[in-house]
C-alpha cells in the first residue's frame, strides 16, 4: 500500500506492508510555493491580513516525485501496490470547474481563485455572523459544533468568497475540500467523504444548512450547497482506481485501489490503533488536532464537531483542536535567533513554575473552547530577569494547559478521555511530552510511527482495496502505539496545577476578546 500525506509545508508518501504495518519506504516533496500569505505567486498581488493560500501544482507534484522516490526506497516493483491511500490538511478547501480544474489555474491573479488552506483565518467575521445567525434561529446543527463553527470551514470561507469576489464565487461549480480533489485527479471521480462533509462543511444527520438559512446570510448564498456535491462515500470505502494518467503521475500500476479521502487527523486514529471509544490522539505538529471516536453523543461546549462515522463507521467522531502549537515554538525560535535543541536543554533544567510566567496560547487564535481565531498570545509575568529559555519553556507549558482545558471539557460533558495518545513531529521532543504528562495528570501513550497520517491512509487504502474487511482489523494489525510511554510525576503536577489555575484566570479574563479583539483592529487598520 501507498499512503499519501499531504501537509502544510510539504507532502509525504510511505511504503507500508498489508500484513503488518511495516513501513518499507518513504519520501518527502517540499512544496515550492509552501504557504502563500503575503503575494500571489508570480505576480504582485498582495494578500490582507490572516489570508493562506496553497497551490494545487505543489500538490500534484507530490504525486509525480515522492510516490516514485517512496517506492524506490522500499525497494519493490511497483507492481506490487494494490492500492492508494491519501489524507489532507482541513480545512483546505478550492474553487472549481465542473470538470475540477482548480479556478486558479485560470486566474490566477484574482486572490479568491486560490485554495484557502486551513490556517486562513480571514474569514473570521463571516463566522461570527454564521454562528449569530444559527443561534438566533435555533439551527440544530449548531451544538453538534459546540456552539461556534469555525473561520477555517467551508461556509465561512465560501461566504468570504461571495461577498469579496462574486465574479469568481459564479464561476466556482465546485467548492470542494482539496482531500476530496486530489482523489478526483486519482481516479477521475468526483466524490465527497464523510469526514470533511461533517467535520468542515456543516454536514448533519443526512444534510446541510438549509436553503432559507443561507439566504438570510445573503439572497446570493441560497444555492451554495449545489457546489458541493450530494453523495457522501465511507471512509475506508473504495472512491475509484487509479486513472491512466495518475499512474503516469505515480508510476503506480493503472487500475488500482484509491481509498476515499481523509483529513490528516482523523486518519491517524487507524496508525495508532486508537479507533475504539475513550482513545483520543492528539496530532501535534504545527498546530494539534484532537479526535476521539466515542458511542454517546453529546454536546461539548467549543468542540469542532461530533459525526456519526466521522472517524470510524458505526462510531461518533469529536474533534477539538488547538490552531497553533509547533508554529509557536517556531515563531520564538526564529524571531529570537535561538535553536530548539539549545532552548529545550536550558529550559528542562528549571524547577516547575521557577521562570514565574504563564502564558495564552493563541498565537494563532483559539480553535478550542473558545473558536475565535481573532484572539492572539498573552505572556504574563515578565520581568528584566527574564531569559529566552523561560519563555520557551512558558511557551510549552501553555500549549499543555490548552490541551488540558480541551480533556476537561470534553469529561465535564459526559464524554469520557481513557486514554491519551499523541502522534505528529512534536513527540520527538521528550521534554515537551513530559511536561504534557505532569500539566495532564496522565499516561501518555504514543504511536508507533513517525508517518502516523500517511500510515493511516494506507491502513484505508488496505480496506478500499478489499484486504481487510473494515477499518477496526486494518488499524489492529497495522497500526502501532506505546501505551504509557510517559508517566507524570506527582510532585511536578501537584506545582503545574496552581499554574493551570491562573491560566484558566487569564483564559477566562482575555477570552471575552475585548482587547485582543481591538488590538487586532488596531493592526489591520494601520494597514499590516
Amino acid at each position: 500500500m501507498v499512503g499519501v500525506d499531504f501537509g502544510t509545508l510539504s507532502g509525504r508518501a510511505v511504503v507500508v506492508r498489508v500484513a503488518d504495518g511495516a513501513e518499507l519506504g518513504s519520501a518527502v516533496h517540499e512544496y515550492a510555493d509552501r504557504v502563500i500569505e503575503h503575494t500571489l505567486p508570480g505576480t504582485d498581488v498582495r494578500l490582507g491580513p490572516d489570508w493562506a493560500l496553497q497551490s494545487p501544482q505543489d500538490w500534484i507534484d507530490v504525486l509525480r516525485l515522492a510516490v516514485p522516490a517512496a517506492v524506490a526506497a522500499a525497494g519493490i516493483s511497483p507492481a506490487d501496490v494494490i492500492g492508494v491511500g491519501t489524507d489532507f490538511t482541513a480545512c483546505t478547501v478550492l474553487p472549481a470547474t465542473a470538470e475540477g480544474t482548480p479556478l486558479c489555474f485560470e486566474t490566477p491573479e484574482r486572490p479568491h481563485a486560490w485554495p484557502k488552506l486551513w490556517k486562513h483565518h480571514a474569514a473570521q467575521p463571516h463566522a461570527d455572523r454564521i454562528n449569530e445567525l444559527a443561534a438566533r434561529r435555533g439551527e440544530t446543527w449548531l451544538p453538534r459544533y459546540g456552539g461556534k463553527i469555525s473561520s477555517e470551514w467551508q461556509f465561512a470561507k465560501a461566504l468570504q468568497l461571495l461577498e469579496e469576489d462574486p465574479e469568481t464565487y459564479a464561476r466556482a461549480e465546485r467548492w470542494i475540500e482539496a482531500a476530496d480533489w486530489i482523489v478526483w485527479q486519482l481516479t477521475g471521480v468526483e466524490t465527497r467523504n464523510t469526514c470533511t462533509a461533517g467535520y468542515k462543511g456543516i454536514f448533519q444527520d443526512g444534510a446541510y444548512p438549509s436553503e432559507d438559512f443561507l439566504a438570510e446570510l445573503d439572497p446570493a448564498f441560497a444555492g451554495f450547497t449545489g457546489k458541493l456535491g450530494r453523495e457522501l462515500a465511507p471512509l475506508g470505502g473504495l472512491a475509484g482506481h487509479l486513472t491512466a494518467r495518475a499512474a503516469e503521475w505515480t508510476k503506480l500500476p493503472e487500475g488500482i485501489a484509491v481509498a476515499v479521502g481523509n483529513v490528516d487527523a482523523h486518519v491517524t486514529a487507524a496508525a495508532a490503533d486508537a479507533v475504539r471509544p475513550g482513545r483520543m490522539v492528539a496530532i501535534m505538529g504545527t498546530s494539534t488536532c484532537h479526535i476521539m471516536p466515542s458511542d454517546r453523543l453529546a454536546e461539548v461546549p467549543g468542540m469542532c464537531g461530533v459525526v456519526r462515522d466521522g472517524i470510524v463507521p458505526g462510531l461518533w467522531g469529536y474533534e477539538a483542536g488547538q490552531s497553533a502549537v509547533g508554529d509557536i515554538f517556531a515563531w520564538f525560535v526564529d524571531s529570537f535567533d535561538g535553536s530548539h535543541e539549545e532552548l529545550t536543554a536550558l529550559a528542562e533544567k528549571q524547577a516547575v513554575g521557577a521562570h514565574g510566567l504563564v502564558a495564552l496560547d493563541w498565537f494563532g487564535g483559539n480553535r478550542s473552547v473558545l473558536v475565535d481565531h481573532d484572539l492572539s498570545g498573552v505572556i504574563v509575568g515578565l520581568t528584566l530577569a527574564t531569559r529566552p529559555e523561560d519563555v520557551y519553556r512558558a511557551l510549552i507549558e501553555s500549549t499543555a494547559y490548552g490541551a488540558r482545558m480541551i480533556v476537561e471539557t470534553f469529561e465535564r460533558s459526559g464524554v469520557p478521555v481513557e486514554e491519551f495518545v499523541v502522534a505528529g513531529g512534536l513527540l520527538k521532543n521528550r521534554f515537551l511530552m513530559q511536561v504534557y504528562a505532569d500539566v495532564l495528570r496522565r499516561p501518555l501513550s504514543v504511536i508507533g510511527s513517525d508517518q502516523g497520517p500517511a500510515l493511516g491512509s494506507a491502513i484505508h487504502a488496505a480496506v478500499a482495496a478489499g484486504a481487510y474487511p473494515g477499518i477496526e482489523p486494518a488499524a489492529a494489525a497495522m497500526g502501532k502505539r506505546t501505551e504509557a510511554a510517559y508517566l507524570p510525576d506527582q510532585a511536578r503536577a501537584d506545582a503545574y496545577d496552581r499554574l493551570y489555575a491562573e491560566y484558566r484566570t487569564l483564559h477566562d479574563f482575555f477570552g471575552d476578546g475585548r482587547m485582543l479583539h481591538t488590538l487586532r483592529a488596531i493592526r489591520n487598520e494601520a494597514g499590516r
